[in-house]
């Protein structure tokens, strides 16, 4: 099968080639849902967002107009959902501290310490992510954790390169201040 850029395959979607999107899909399925679980730290979360990513850009293939920058415009539905994904969750957890005081019942897991210890830094690490505002979480996870530039990242999300810098460097101080006090012990 012959290799054809994402132009290309678009341009067969927009005409009703329903195996140019799925192309596409297999393509940037396994990418979007690793950029989605860092945004939202559930891969359950982030593989359904990733299904609804794909199902609007199918949706709206018709209001695509190449530019050369597919990448950044899939990444722009996808981080719009999760956005908005984010903001129902939060709204959520209030309801329950307002409702339904109470505690979480996640019990410990069973391996071997240094595994056991891996998993406990990334799961920290995880949690800090998602405790950053979304504004500052963005464009850190699309820059540090997907490697994009700051041009790509700043198209991605609609906003000027140096805003994209200013939202990272902010993103990255509140992540050595919500992983402070894990890394030295619990002191702040």
């Amino acid at each position: 099968m012959e290799r054809l850029g994402d132009a290309e395959l678009m341009g067969r979607v927009k005409a009703g080639d329903r195996e140019a999107f799925a192309r596409l899909v297999d393509r940037y399925k396994d990418a979007m849902v690793n950029y989605l679980s860092r945004l939202t730290g559930s891969r359950a979360r982030a593989e359904d967002l990733a299904q609804e990513t794909f199902l609007r850009l199918y949706e709206n293939r018709d209001r695509y107009r190449e530019d050369g920058r597919f990448s950044a415009f899939l990444y722009r539905i996808a981080t719009n959902l999760a956005r908005s994904e984010i903001r129902r969750e939060q709204r959520r957890r209030m309801l329950k501290l307002v409702f339904l005081p109470g505690g979480n019942g996640a019990g410990p897991v069973e391996n071997p310490q240094s595994r056991l210890l891996g998993k406990e830094v990334h799961r920290k690490l995880a949690e800090a992510i998602a405790r950053i505002p979304i504004r500052f979480r963005i464009p850190l996870v699309l820059h540090e954790i997907e490697g994009r530039s700051y041009l790509d990242v700043a198209e991605t999300i609609g906003c000027r390169e140096g805003t994209v810098k200013s939202r990272i460097s902010r993103g990255r101080k509140r992540l050595r201040e919500e992983l402070s006090p894990y890394f030295s012990g619990g002191v702040p």
